[in-house]
């Protein structure tokens, strides 16, 4: 243990007040701790070699560790032991200069936040001492007990595993002159899907080797042994090799152990001062080589094998979070903080490298602090068709803009299961052609390509949502019954998005409405809950869920959504031919008030029907036609984008950054809504149709989807689920009467 001074040894540098405890100088500080190893003006050590380095490395480590816990102390909350058992690597990170780190597990939060207040990140919120740092935790408009877009200086959220890897391999595609380590639990190892998903991408992307998964290897997961804590160091290493990674650095804390500590994980802070330093030094050259490997071409991992909770207040699963009785004051937490302790001058020492390191503090220095360049698009082209002319089909129209945004803007990239000829956009496809290594002209294969296709819809969403994190365009394309496996990441970026502090493109989606369409397919493909989850998003103020009625309004649509920001856009459109009801202002009035009228005949009666989707129109105009010759008056309302039909005070919008309001006033839902009945409708869930029907005032019902059948048509399914003209033929007399 760290002998624990009375009084600093010198005088205390203004950012550390907060801190409760102070360490004795180690051993051979005055020869190594002398000046910062990062010398000014420059923005890394000069040799992971140099003992000098090395020995600041370690107080570097060490300070991550002590502020991790003070920070988690201070609330009785949080979670330290993750991060604490790679300390040294991150810490060896930003010695050498590296600072787009990224992480996979949203537990390290504190960690990183510890990271951002050393390098003075943390000022840009007004956070200059530990003090504050220790206030502000866990708090609103403070520091969130999960990554989020919201804080200095931290390039991605973090929160469910299995997402990080997304977020540095669009970094390192974007940025090649960059390396974009991620922290990777061994405890998420197995969550979808970070090893698959590099592997696509670096067999669309062989060259793009500049993201550097750091695996923290500590033998444990949240609660209990992690399921790769029986794995040898060889059998971890063929792991990855068998996975296509070229270089595997595996550094193991056991190999440096002089205490005989049992199992073959340890804690590398209860060896002797000049093991841990031995340690120190493996960890700084190893990350150093695998940085080097990674930029240099190769796939690469990095791994330190080090006990979970090293250096903190427990060790294995049970450092993992803070409880209640996990105060400043109790005596575990204590002792761990006075272990940890360093001197002032060391506090000083580790303060000037972080902030020097790379240039300066991150929230000055790393990519996703600028706005991404993108070239100018100009005006789209769209293409009106004539109303009630020749049946288009409206995915494809939609895919004629997109293979021009493409042209364009050579950043821009589509995402696809593998399935743009099935959803009716082949032609993005023939424009932009598939990544693939095997050219095919029959396929429109090629190695440069801009249609990324992995058969995981994780993948497809991660890298889309992903690269318009940080800064590119992109559109995620899916039938709506799949997507589901692709949206939890989708909308982790939607909700960082709404707290970003710089502007970025829209993550935009395009699911075809599979569930009408797929009837033979049975009810596997028949999956339009994902509606109900957009439905619920709608809330979080910056999510646009929009039905374009035909191939007319959904140019418009994409149009809109392409020159928005920090958004999440989800456009649900059929790959039938289907009738023009629509020009393109009518949709641009729609987009703006939420829908438009269709149709509208007047009667003794007047029953209005609201209605969501395209397929969906041709029951309710045949239940028109027969409502209108028994006398009683019909108004069609086809809802394009009914998160402006919510009341102002419905949603989270003006919290959001790049905040959108224009809802629809009273007076104007009133004239399009009001009528002795209302029906609402749609093809999908019936969540969707909240905004309607929480502000009318008139006898009201709706139709819904149901559940998934077997069927031959399209028109047999929606019998199926009660969507017949008959059936709203039906209930509309019944309202009005």
């Amino acid at each position: 243990m760290t002998a624990i001074s009375p009084k600093p040894s010198s005088a205390l540098p203004n950012f550390s007040e907060g801190i409760q405890y102070f360490g004795e100088v180690l051993p051979d500080f005055e020869t190594y701790g002398a000046t910062p190893a990062i010398e000014s003006g420059k923005v890394a050590i000069a040799s992971p070699t140099d003992k000098a380095a090395v020995y600041q490395t370690l107080l570097a480590a060490d300070a991550l560790r002590y502020l991790t816990l003070q920070v988690t102390g201070s609330k009785a909350s949080g979670h330290p032991g993750g991060f604490a058992s790679q300390a040294e690597a991150y810490a060896s990170l930003v010695m050498l200069g590296y600072k787009n780190i990224i992480t996979e597990v949203g537990h390290h939060a504190p960690g990183f936040y510890s990271a951002m207040f050393l390098d003075r990140s943390l000022e840009d919120m007004g956070i200059f001492t530990v003090q504050q740092l220790r206030d502000r935790f866990r708090e609103k408009h403070g520091l969130l007990g999960h990554l989020s877009g919201f804080i200095p200086g931290i390039l991605a959220p973090a929160g469910p595993l299995g997402q990080g890897q997304h977020f540095a391999m669009a970094a390192a595609l974007l940025h090649k002159d960059k390396l974009f380590p991620f922290t990777v639990g061994d405890g998420g190892l197995g969550e979808p899907y970070i090893v698959s998903a590099i592997t696509h991408f670096h067999t669309a992307y062989p060259a793009v080797t500049n993201f550097l998964p750091i695996l923290v290897w500590n033998g444990y997961s949240q609660e209990h042994h992690s399921m790769v804590s029986l794995k040898t160091n060889p059998e971890m290493q063929a792991y990855w090799q068998g996975n296509g990674f070229d270089e595997v650095v595996l550094v193991d804390a056991k190999d440096f152990d002089d205490q005989d500590q049992p199992g073959d994980y340890v804690d590398s802070t209860a060896f002797s001062f000049e093991k841990r330093l031995e340690f120190t030094q493996a960890v700084l050259s190893g990350v150093d080589k695998a940085a080097r490997s990674a930029l240099g071409g190769k796939l690469t991992v990095f791994i330190i094998k080090q006990l979970k909770g090293a250096g903190v207040h427990a060790r294995g699963a049970k450092s993992h979070n803070l409880y209640p009785k996990d105060t400043l004051d109790a005596p575990h937490i204590v002792s761990a903080l006075q272990t940890r302790a360093l001197s002032a001058e060391a506090w000083q020492l580790v303060r000037t490298n972080a902030e020097r390191a790379g240039g300066g503090p991150a929230a000055k220095t790393v990519v996703t602090e600028f706005e991404l360049p993108l070239p100018e698009l100009g005006e789209l082209p769209l293409e009106e068709y004539a109303v009630g002319g020749e049946p288009k089909v409206s995915t494809t129209a939609m895919g004629r803009l997109v293979g021009i945004v493409g042209n364009k803007d050579r950043n821009f990239l589509v995402t696809n299961a593998d399935g743009n000829e099935a959803s009716g956009i082949a032609n993005i496809n023939q424009a932009l052609k598939i990544i693939h290594p095997t050219t095919d002209d029959l396929y429109y294969q090629a190695p440069n390509g801009q249609v990324y296709e992995p058969l995981s819809e994780d993948a497809c969403a991660g890298l889309a949502a992903g690269l318009a994190l940080m800064g590119a365009r992109t559109l995620w394309c899916s039938y709506e019954s799949f997507a589901i496996n692709g949206v939890p990441i989708w909308q982790t970026v939607t909700q960082a998005m709404a707290e970003l502090r710089r502007p970025t493109p829209s993550t935009i989606t395009l699911f075809t409405a599979g569930a009408l369409e797929q009837g033979r397919n049975g009810w596997t493909h028949q999956r339009p809950e994902i509606e109900a989850y957009f439905a619920s998003l709608m809330r979080n103020g910056n999510v646009f869920p929009l039905f374009p009625p035909d191939a007319n309004s959904i140019q418009v649509c994409y149009d809109w959504a392409l020159k928005s920001k920090n958004k999440g856009i989800v456009i649900t459109a059929s790959k039938t031919p289907l009738q023009i009801r629509t020009t393109l202002e009518q949709t641009r009035q729609g987009l703006r008030d939420g829908a438009v009228v269709l149709h509208e005949i007047a009667g003794d009666k007047k029953v209005v029907f609201a209605v969501i989707g395209d397929m969906t129109l041709m029951p309710v105009f045949e239940a028109a036609a027969f409502l209108e010759t028994e006398g009683i008056g019909v108004k069609i309302v086809s809802v394009i984008n009914p998160r402006q039909l919510y009341r102002s005070n419905d949603t989270a919008w003006d919290t959001c950054s790049e905040p959108e309001g224009g809802f629809l006033d009273d007076a104007k839902f009133a004239e399009l809504f009001d009528g002795d009945a209302l029906i609402a409708v749609t093809g999908g869930a019936a969540a969707v149709l909240e905004p309607i029907l929480l502000r009318s005032r008139a006898k009201r019902d709706t139709f819904a989807w149901k559940r998934g059948e077997t069927t031959a048509s399209a028109g047999e399914l929606m019998a199926f689920n009660g969507l017949t003209a008959e059936a709203l033929t039906k209930r509309a007399i019944a309202l009005v009467h």
